[in-house]
């Protein structure tokens, strides 16, 4: 079963159980670190995510996988918050961030630039716009390596 599978499944399986739990299913991960595979869920609240939380939610979901086993390799399972500066992975994530400021690294340098911080003023499936000062740029979806929010710590 291919990463994307795994993921797709992962989440179909769990976002009820999250959701019961009043938490948003933000992320599912499934990746290999050095000769290890980690399955990563990362779940979400308004008023945020404690330790408790995540130890809740993994309490919750460890036999379900378990008794799922649909997953071949062995692996960790790690439930964890989506921090400060959160990935940007999906449609909502980007959606859910315009008019705020972002970081997106490219593979594909923009004006001798592969990192961008700026405004997200739109996101399609295709294209996001940033604001970077007083410039525009239209980036595609396809060139974006990563992207994350940018904390306002002062």
């Amino acid at each position: 079963m291919s990463q994307n599978n795994i993921e797709c499944k992962t989440k179909e399986l769990l976002e009820p159980i999250i959701t019961d739990l009043n938490y948003i299913l933000y992320d599912v991960q499934y990746l290999k670190d050095g000769k290890d595979y980690y399955l990563r869920i990362t779940i979400d609240k308004d008023t945020g995510i404690s330790i408790e939380d995540c130890e809740k939610v993994n309490n919750a979901i460890d036999d379900v996988l378990d008794n799922a086993d649909f997953i071949k390799d062995s692996y960790m399972l790690e439930v964890s918050s989506p921090g400060i500066e959160r990935n940007l992975r999906k449609p909502w994530h980007f959606e859910k961030q315009i008019g705020n400021e972002i970081n997106v690294k490219l593979y594909q340098g923009i004006n001798k630039k592969k990192e961008l911080t700026g405004i997200l003023k739109e996101y399609d499936k295709d294209f996001l716009k940033l604001q970077i000062e007083d410039e525009i740029l239209e980036i595609e979806n396809k060139n974006i390596a990563a992207a994350k929010t940018v904390a306002d710590l002062f």
